[in-house]
């Protein structure tokens, strides 16, 4: 794929005995958003963890915005950004406070410019000098991605960043990744809510028993699904729909 930040090839890790992956490969292009989807156990975080230096796998290869995260780690961590499942945040820290710890550990100039910045572009203006603590989940999950762009990094991965999140903060989150995208930002993005995947991803990757088995466009994901035979309405499949039909198949055989 050409322009892709992030290339995948052959992927293994073992934990003694157990062999989470098998061999992954794929691609993600410059600016898109790309969505990691498999069941618990599949191997989702340990790619992420492999990608961004967390974890060496055992063998294949990983290259990152042009680096090879075995062989030039600290490169790959400059070009980066990692949120988590749960919001990364220092409760005792006010929000400018976390926001400013960054900034300064990045060693950047002015980082209580970039904070205020930050704040703004998440609506946390209000509530930058209260600590971290009194932040209801959503606030918590946007101050954490806020902190995730300090020193704009060029990828950034999101492992099930809206894990514990009521719907209305869900669809907050889903507003300010498709804007990372929209600015240029390449996301990684692993989740098990498929609707996640099917309202932001541009490209879809489902990931079962240590491999990829299917990888595409949504629509290019339904081509995949049989037409549903309905008398006078074709019933369009959901991702949901796809997901269980193809991990099934999979099994089957």
């Amino acid at each position: 794929m050409r322009n892709a930040s992030i290339q995948v090839k052959g992927l293994q890790k073992s934990y003694k005995e157990h062999h989470v992956l098998k061999g992954v490969d794929f691609e993600a292009e410059k600016g898109k958003i790309f969505a990691l989807l498999g069941s618990n156990g599949a191997g989702k975080t340990t790619v992420v963890k492999i990608l961004t230096t967390l974890i060496q796998q055992d063998s294949g290869t990983a290259i990152i915005n042009g680096f090879d995260v075995a062989s030039n780690p600290v490169s790959v961590r400059q070009s980066i950004s990692l949120t988590g499942q749960f919001a990364a945040v220092d409760e005792i820290l006010t929000g400018r406070e976390n926001l400013v710890m960054i900034a300064k550990l990045r060693h950047l100039k002015d980082p209580h410019q970039i904070a205020a910045d930050l704040l703004q572009r998440f609506g946390l203006t209000d509530a930058a000098d209260r600590k971290a603590s009194t932040y209801s989940g959503g606030m918590r999950r946007r101050l954490d991605l806020s902190m995730s762009l300090v020193g704009k990094p060029q990828i950034i991965f999101l492992d099930e960043p809206t894990t514990g999140l009521d719907p209305e903060a869900r669809i907050e989150v889903w507003k300010i990744v498709k804007e990372l995208a929209g600015g240029g930002t390449t996301v990684l993005l692993t989740t098990q809510y498929l609707e996640e995947a099917e309202q932001l991803a541009d490209r879809i990757a489902i990931l079962h028993e240590g491999r990829i088995i299917v990888s595409g466009t949504l629509s290019e994901l339904k081509n995949l699904f049989p037409p549903a035979k309905v008398e006078y309405v074709e019933k369009q499949p959901t991702l949901e729909e796809i997901f269980l039909a193809i991990i099934g198949k999979k099994e089957a055989i």
